[in-house]
């Protein structure tokens, strides 16, 4: 992150703005909204600001800013049309350790400000780190129709009760539970309707069944995270990956994808790398067992599908033994998503009728195949986890009868703005590691299909070796 993302409490508290045009009247407007002891110091002031001057939490000094104008101001917003003065503004606002706004300088100042959703209480606020204000305010209008203006009301109601919920369930998951359950149930749905008398009479109503028991009785969320870009994530791995108490997941989940999981939960690694486990294939189904016994709701989170090559068969059967509740969520595997993503369709009328997955490295360490099966004509093959396998699998393919000048594409770190893309033949294939730094995640795709590649790459510019992201 570029910027760390706040909310600042200035009510009462006295900010300067220095400036007092069309831009600064914006700026103050926010900062009255916000409940500040505005003052506003220019020369010359616009009708807008003059307005806003009308407020009794609003001031205006008509002449040049001062460096005494700063004395006691919790924040500072340079706002002027000329550079100078913002500048000269800003450094003395850094002397004074006071967090300072440039207006169209952001990186002349220490903050910027947000586009901003209001719906107060609630309140979302949107920041491209003052690289794209437009994108900013568009990425708004986008989410205004999807936040209602009901939820400030629906927050204000949840306020009003706090005090009594916590007395009522002294643990703080039960609280958790109760909240989930309120705010996505009838309550809420009475007040988005209108009847705010209604849904308060329901949360009491609520609150006061000391029959419900508002526990997890304990869960395993075995969801798939996709081959890396989080826009694969489906709706419902996003449901549960935000409403998880823990969360364990592998090495191929990519750090955009484990941050949409829920903040406050337990995050545990589970990653594998060849010959390097942080925990057994055993450890990790006791694990899951443990936990949901605990009444905690598990995200198991894999890369890919958790169902090809993922291990989610292994890890449910032992839950299916323990009488363990448990979910399975399908996510885009990686032949399917990084294939698409370097141009390569894995089946074409022309080039390919059938695709076959294969995973290079068994569970003992060996990499025994049906060589003579994978080598016919008019299919595609994926290689799973085959990067040391390259040597072997381009000499057994030959040896059983597959042209060598059969084209094979490595995608290496597939749908993310890393990914790389090497186009080789089986010939070619065997010093490729030697000439190249490979690293994984990289699935290996044998076929005729890998000669649509550059025709068909769409995903950034895509050529042997190169970035593509």
């Amino acid at each position: 992150m570029d910027y760390l993302p706040i909310f600042l409490k200035i009510e009462d508290r006295p900010c300067l703005v220095v400036g007092a045009g069309k831009v600064a009247a914006r700026k103050i407007a926010l900062l009255a909204r916000a409940g500040a002891h505005t003052t506003v110091v220019s020369p010359e002031v616009c009708a807008e600001v003059k307005e806003l001057i009308k407020q009794d939490n609003v001031s205006c000094i008509e002449r040049q800013f001062r460096e005494e104008d700063m004395d006691g101001v919790v924040l500072v917003i340079a706002a002027t049309d000329d550079e100078a003065i913002n500048r000269g503004v800003s450094a003395l606002a850094h002397q004074h350790r006071i967090p300072v706004n440039v207006v169209n300088a952001p990186n002349e100042g220490n903050f910027i400000m947000p586009s901003i959703i209001d719906r107060s209480p609630v309140q979302v606020a949107i920041s491209t780190g003052g690289a794209s204000p437009v994108l900013a305010r568009l990425l708004r209008a986008r989410l205004e129709s999807f936040i209602p203006a009901a939820y400030g009301r629906l927050a204000h109601l949840v306020n009003d009760y706090r005090g009594s919920v916590k007395k009522h369930f002294s643990n703080s998951g039960q609280r958790r539970y109760f909240w989930e359950n309120i705010l996505q149930g009838r309550v809420a749905e009475l007040l988005f309707a209108g009847h705010e008398e209604k849904a308060r009479a329901a949360l009491e109503e609520a609150i006061e069944d000391t029959d419900v028991h508002y526990q997890s009785s304990g869960e395993v969320y075995l969801v798939g995270a996709g081959p890396g870009d989080p826009d694969l994530i489906t709706f419902r791995a996003m449901r549960l990956m935000q409403q998880a108490d823990v969360v364990v997941y592998d090495r191929l989940v990519s750090e955009p994808v484990l941050d949409m999981v829920r903040r406050d939960a337990e995050m545990i690694y589970a990653g594998k790398a060849r010959d390097q486990h942080t925990l057994s294939q055993e450890s990790i189904n006791e694990l899951l067992v443990r936990l949901a016994k605990e009444g905690k709701r598990v995200l198991r989170l894999k890369g890919g599908d958790p169902f090809i090559f993922g291990r989610g068969g292994e890890e449910i059967e032992t839950l299916a033994e323990e009488g363990i509740p448990f979910q399975v969520v399908p996510g885009i595997t990686a032949a399917s998503g990084c294939a698409s993503y370097a141009g390569i369709p894995l089946t074409h009328r022309d080039y390919a009728q059938s695709v076959t997955f294969v995973t290079a490295h068994l569970k003992d360490g060996s990499i025994d195949l049906d060589w003579e099966m994978l080598a016919k004509p008019a299919q595609t093959i994926v290689f799973y986890m085959g990067l040391h396998s390259i040597p072997v699998i381009g000499r057994e393919l030959v040896a059983h009868g597959l042209p060598k000048q059969t084209p094979v594409a490595l995608v290496q770190k597939g749908t993310t703005r890393q990914q790389r893309i090497y186009i080789e033949t089986l010939e070619s294939l065997a010093d490729l590691g030697e000439r190249e730094q490979l690293q994984p995640p990289t699935i290996i795709i044998v076929g005729e299909v890998v000669s649509l590649q550059e025709k068909l790459s769409w995903f950034g510019m895509s050529s042997r070796g190169q970035q593509t992201g």
